[in-house]
Parts: structure tokens; sequence; C-alpha cells
């Protein structure tokens, strides 16, 4: 049964203006002068990276958005800075996962050997090979390998699923459930929306209601940022998110919460930015909740409009 209301589609698309008009407006600072002096330089780079993933499936979905052009810009500008590939690095904990995600995700025009460097180090200390990692990092490391163009050791993706916490977690209690691995699980799979994510149908539904159990969970406890999430990995996974109670309460959710200036106020409800926030702890709050509903809305609103193609997912959408 729908549960589709007239105001879900006008949300959506509201949600997905405002949204991408903040992040046209305000990222820029993550490559100024002031977001050098005032940000901690691992959180900027993961959030360019973000912003680069994000630009990806922007072009695919909205390749004629006038906003695109200023984002793309910024990506490449910075990730194109020559120190660029060394901050990667600072971190020890992220390093290799930054630098597979720099050499997937810089975009083509860009003129730089950075992409090439980190990828010849990655294969030469074996990073590009299972190697002890955990089910979710291989499928990760297989996901952003994949997209760069490297040679690789990795298991398949349906060896990966199985192996994953959407593939065990039926029975599992909410609480107990990573929501980002989830959520990226799905993501990967499905390259954010853009293909069919190859599951069997019992193995996708099943995948499907673990996300919907987590999505109503995460309604309910004002998690807007994962909110956004679980609504796009819906889609990922054949659903029409407009049509789930769990998704359209989702988008509602997301949509009253929206700042006039297009931003997702904070992470959650109890990590919302204080109305005297400096513009600085502003942004701070507000980037990571606002860049994932910009993309959720994108892919979303661009699937039902015609703007992203998936086969199998497409088609099971219709069905729902």
């Amino acid at each position: 049964m729908s549960t589709r209301s007239v105001g879900l589609d006008e949300a959506v698309a509201s949600l997905s203006a405002g949204t991408r008009r903040w992040i046209a407006e305000r990222a820029g600072y993550l490559d100024s002068p002031a977001g050098h002096a005032d940000l901690p330089v691992t959180p900027r780079v993961k959030a360019l990276l973000q912003l680069a993933l994000l630009r990806r499936s922007w072009s695919k979905a909205g390749p004629a958005d006038a906003a695109l052009g200023d984002v793309t810009e910024l990506v490449e500008r910075a990730l194109q800075r020559p120190d660029f590939p060394h901050l990667l690095t600072l971190d020890r904990r992220y390093a290799r996962q930054f630098e597979l995600m720099y050499a997937a995700l810089t975009p083509a025009g860009a003129v730089t050997d950075g992409p090439r460097t980190v990828l010849a180090r990655s294969a030469a200390d074996g990073y590009l090979a299972p190697r002890g990692k955990s089910p979710y990092v291989h499928l990760e490391a297989r996901y952003y390998a994949d997209l760069a163009g490297a040679e690789h050791r990795f298991a398949s993706y349906e060896e990966l699923y199985a192996a994953s916490l959407p593939a065990r977690a039926a029975a599992l209690p909410v609480a107990d459930l990573d929501v980002c691995v989830v959520a990226h699980t799905v993501f990967y799979l499905s390259d954010f929306g853009l293909r069919d994510p190859g599951l069997t149908e019992d193995a996708r539904e099943q995948a499907l209601q673990v996300v919907e159990r987590l999505t109503h969970h995460c309604v309910g406890l004002g998690e807007w940022d994962l909110v956004g999430k679980l609504v796009l990995a819906q889609y990922c996974l054949g659903a029409d998110p407009l049509r789930t109670p769990s998704g359209a309460a989702g988008i509602r959710m997301l949509a009253e919460v929206q700042a006039p200036d297009g931003a997702i106020p904070g992470r959650s409800v109890v990590r919302r930015a204080p109305a005297d926030a400096t513009p600085v702890d502003y942004f701070r709050k507000s980037y990571q909740a606002t860049l994932v509903t910009a993309l959720a809305t994108i892919v979303v609103g661009g699937g039902r409009n015609g703007g992203v193609s998936t086969t199998a997912a497409s088609a099971a959408r219709e069905t729902r």
C-alpha cells in the first residue's frame, strides 16, 4: 500500500534544492585560508573527499545543475594541491582508506599524478589484497579500487555481501546494528544507487527489511544524518522511500528540520547547532548531515524523475 502524500515529492525537491545550495555556497570554506586555519586537517580532508563523492553522484543525477560546476571546480582545485596527498596520510588510522578514496574520486579532468602514485604505493604495500581486512573494510576497499580502475585481489561482491552485517542482521535487534556499516554496505554494492546491487530477490528483500527497521528506529531518535543515509539505502535496494512508511517519515522529518538557509543544522536533534553558534561551529555541525541529505535527495529525486538509472532496482521500485 502506498504511503505517499501529495507533499512528499515537494519535500524531496525542497530538501534537495536547499542542501545543494548550501553546499555550493559554503563548501569553499574547506579550501579557503580561513578553513585551513580554523579546521583540523584530518576532518577537513575527509570533508573534501565526501564532497568529491557527492560531486560524482551529482554529476550523474543532475549534470545540468549550475551549482555542480562550482562544486566540481572546488573539488578539482583542492585535490590537485601539491600537498593534498601528504595530508591524506597524517592520521595513520585513515591513511589507506583516504588514499584509495582520493584515487577513485579525483575528477577525470584534474591534472595530477597523485592518484597514480598512491595506487602504486597501495599495491606495493599489499593494501589491494584482503590481508586480514574485516568484511566491511574489504568491501569498501574493493569498491574504491574498482572505481579507481586499480588491479586488486579482493573477493567478489557476492562473497563480501555474504559475510556482511546486513546479510546476518535479520534476527538482530536494531540497537545492536551499526547503521553506517549497514547503509554503506548497500551503497558500495549499488554504487550509491547507480547500479543494481546484484542481490537475489530474497537477499534484497531481507536487507530492505533490515534497513526499514533501522529507519524507523533512527526517525524515532531524531538521528538526522543516519536517516538520510537509510533513506538512500532504501532506494539503493529497489524501494521508493516516498512509498515506505519509514522512508516517508524520514523525509518529512528532514524537511521539518531544514533551516531557512538550506542546511540540516546538526547530525541529530541532540547535536543540533545552538542558536548562538559561531559561523565556524554552525558549519562544522551542519556539514555532514547537509551533505548526506543532498546526496540522498539528488539520487532519489533523480531516480524518480529519470535522472539516475538502475536496472533490476528500478523494476523493483515499480512493483512496490
